[in-house]
This record gives C-alpha cells, structure tokens and sequence, in this order.
C-alpha cells in the first residue's frame, strides 16, 4: 500500500508502525456553524482510506475529534444568546446525521475538547516545566517556538508566509508563538488550572487527544495524521511542535492532507460569501450521488464543484444501478471476481487512485451487461458480488436499485404515480389497452418511466 505523504511531499510505502494495526487520527468540525462541502470531502477522504486500510487487512482505530470550545463558538453563542452546550450539541448532532447521510462509517473514538481538559492541562503544565512554553500578565499561556529547532519543517513555512494568520500579542515573545491557554473568568466557557482559570487554544486540544488515546511506538504517536490542506500551517505544525517538545516523539509518521474545494472555480471561503453548506446540497442531491461526485476526483487535488459535473457524475453511478436492477432478483451473492476484487484494492491503495478505480468499476459493468444481454446465466452471482464490494470499500452502490431511481420525488407525486400504476394495472386486466397506454403516456410526460416484470410494475424518474 502506497500513501502521499505531506511533510515529504511524495508517495511512500505505507509500513504500520505495528504490525497490522494501524491508528489514524483526523481534526474533525469546529461545531459553530453548518458543515460545507469542504467538511463533506474531508470526512468521504479520510472515509474511503479507513475502508481500503480494513481491506487490506489493518485493523484500524480511527479518531476525529469534535472542537466545541473555540472563540468562534463563543461568539455565536452570544449572538444567538444562548449555551456552550445549546450550540455545540445542535451542530454535532447536525454533523453526525450529514456524515451518516454521505455514508461516512463513524469514527472508533469521538473526542470532545471539553471531555479532555484534564489530559491539556497536563499537556501544557509538562510544557511549561519544560520550558517550552511561557505565561504573560494577563494569565495566557504561549507556546515558545524557539525552543524546538524542528519548528516549520511540517509546513516548510517561513516565518513571513506565516505571521498574517498568526494573532498580534505584545508580549508574546515571537510573532509565531501561539496561545496554548487563554484566561478568562466566565463561568460558563472556563475551566481550573493550576496555573489559572481559562481555556484552551485551539491547536492543543488534538495534541492532547492523541496523547490521551494512543501509545507512541517506534518514535511516532499515531501512524497518520489528515485533514484538510488549509490544515497544514498553522494547526498542523502547531500540533507537531508541541507534542514533539511535550513527548519526546513526533506526532505521525504519516500526513496527508486532502484539497480544496471551489464553486465554479472559486476556493471555498465564508470571506468570499461563497461558502456551500451541505445541509443545500442534501435538500437537491442525494447523499450518495455526492458522495460519488466528490469522490471522483483525486483527493489530493483541489475540487471544482459545479452542477454542469455532478449530472454527467450522477451518470455515471446510474449504470451501476442498472446493472444492480438487472441482478436485484439473486436472493444471494457470490464471492467477487478475484482479477475484478484486486484490481480495485490495487488502484486504491496506491494513494487511493481513484481515476482508475472508476475505469475498473466501468469496464466491470460493460462486460457485465454484455454477459447478461448474451444470455450468461452463470454470471448473475458474480456481479452482485462484485456490487457488494464496491459498497464495502467505497460506500456506494448500497441502495435498493428502484428505489435509487425515484430518488428527487417527494411522497405526494409518489402517491400520484402509484395509483396511477394500479389504474393502468386494472385498465390492462380489463383488456383496456388503449386506455393503458395513455396512462403509460401520462407518466412519461411526467418524466417517468415504467417497467413491467414478472414481479410488478417498477417505475424511475428520467432527467
């Protein structure tokens, strides 16, 4: 198995720190606003490398945090006027349905930055013994990047491409020191430290969660550390330096970090006022049909989202479940074909290839439905088979095929079409046919199609 690895900035064999058991840790949402499409490609990224990772025999713990005390959840919550908890739990709760939605397996460890303040504490008392960090008048802690010679070499970031998203702090002792604890009073936002009430900065809490839930081996923490790219500088090299001065170990031996994503050619920024909440996309698109449009390009390279690509995406994953409706009366699969079952663990596990996984998966369903149109009886199995491993390792192709075409039609019209199935049903029975025909003629105005099968009338909306 192949990775990307960030820090390195080329692909490298991947070799598990133990022996087929992998840990993989990836900085989940900051729960103050609705998730966007930028969240989405990051949870479906890191999703299918957990699945191909299982596949190829790993056993593998997965860990995304939830941070759910942050001055930008402070500050909506004295907007909305309302608590901590009010507001953090409704936008995890929020972010968990829309993950479940995309067909995001859940994480094996869930962490919360206000179920972990006993585990900072200790991180950043062990630094301030240490020496590495430092308290100004006002009682907040800074972490001294001039103590760990390392600093930067996550990134490769100067000191000038860095300082304009670092805070401005008087009596911080370099512009690149960040805030590792900050003082306050309130009762509701703050916690008790030995070295005074207050909270916690952002990039310490992910430190402390892997300190907290994993056991070094080998000079490393975890094996892989994810996110998205605009991770990389600050948080990221944040995260290293202080759990590299804490615990004498690098944080991971593996990064990789997934791109962008634009709308028609835009990056996605709330700045820009052109931030895409998934919450919109899911109330027009299906979650599988966005799970494979985003899935489609390679995650390392930044995404171009537009309506124009996920139609002609969309397109394609209806060929799957046509090819799935043609099999749906197998009542049980057989193994997948071997040379068809490798062929696409090969192509994800080398840096997760997406591009050639889909041209497997396609020329898997060409041949399928030529062996089919050509009366082969002994291949039925097989296809579901395969089918059902393209849903195991890349979380689609799950759903009941009918049912993935009447996808985008709401319960009424539904209704509409059913009873005007049945009406046609008795029009047929009565040897009505030319009365059978102009209800098939109503529907088809209506963008829908019927099939007539030893099993029933089956219908799909047609785009």
């Amino acid at each position: 198995m192949y990775i990307f690895d960030s820090v390195q900035k080329k692909r490298l064999k991947f070799e598990s720190l133990n022996p087929n058991q992998v840990t993989l840790y990836v900085c989940g949402p900051t729960v103050y606003d609705d998730a966007h499409l930028g969240h989405a490609r990051s949870a479906i990224t890191f999703d299918l490398l957990v699945r191909v990772l299982r596949a190829n025999g790993y056993k593998t713990t997965f860990i995304r945090n939830i941070t759910d005390i942050d001055d930008k959840i402070i500050a909506k919550m004295r907007q909305e006027e309302k608590t901590l908890q009010e507001i953090t739990q409704f936008y995890t709760d929020r972010y968990l349905e829309e993950m479940d939605t995309l067909g995001v397996l859940p994480p094996s460890l869930s962490p919360k930055a206000t179920e972990s303040i006993d585990a900072i504490i200790s991180m950043i008392t062990t630094l301030l013994q240490k020496g590495c960090a430092y308290q100004i008048s006002n009682g907040d802690i800074y972490f001294d990047t001039s103590k760990d010679k390392l600093y930067g070499t996550l990134s490769n970031k100067s000191t000038e491409d860095g300082i304009s998203r670092i805070e401005t702090v008087s009596e911080k002792r370099d512009a690149k020191d960040f805030a590792l604890w900050k003082a306050c009073d309130d009762e509701d936002i703050c916690f008790d430290a030995s070295f005074g009430k207050g909270r916690p900065g952002w990039h310490i809490e992910c430190s402390a969660m892997i300190a907290k839930h994993t056991k070094s081996s080998q000079g490393f923490q975890i094996d892989i550390h994810g996110g998205g790219a605009d991770l990389l500088f600050p948080h990221h090299e944040n995260e290293a330096t202080q759990s590299r001065c804490a615990t004498g170990h690098e944080l991971a031996k593996y990064w990789m970090h997934n791109g962008f994503v634009q709308i028609d050619g835009e990056k996605m920024s709330k700045s820009l006022g052109n931030s895409f909440f998934l919450k919109d996309a899911l109330k027009i698109y299906d979650g599988e049909v966005l799970r494979f449009y985003l899935a489609s390009v390679h995650y390392r390279n930044d995404f171009n989202f537009n309506e124009s690509d996920l139609q002609t995406s969309k397109k394609r994953l209806d060929k799957l479940y046509r090819l799935k409706k043609r099999v749906s009366h197998i009542p049980s699969p057989q193994a997948p074909n071997n040379e068809f079952k490798t062929s696409l663990l090969e192509a994800m596990s080398d840096d997760m290839n997406i591009s050639i996984t889909l041209s497997v998966i396609d020329e898997m369903i060409t041949l399928a439905n030529e062996k089919l149109d050509n009366n082969d009886k002994t291949i039925s199995k097989e296809i579901v088979g395969n089918i059902e491993f393209i849903s195991s390792l890349l979380g689609f192709g799950q759903k009941e095929p009918f049912s993935y075409f009447q996808i985008g039609v709401d319960e009424n019209l539904k209704q509409e079409i059913q009873s005007l199935i049945a009406l046609r049903a008795e029009a047929k029975k009565a040897k009505q046919y030319q009365k059978a025909d102009e209800i098939r003629k109503k529907l088809t105005d209506m963008n829908i199609a019927i099939m007539d099968t030893p099993n029933g009338t089956f219908w799909e909306k047609v785009l």
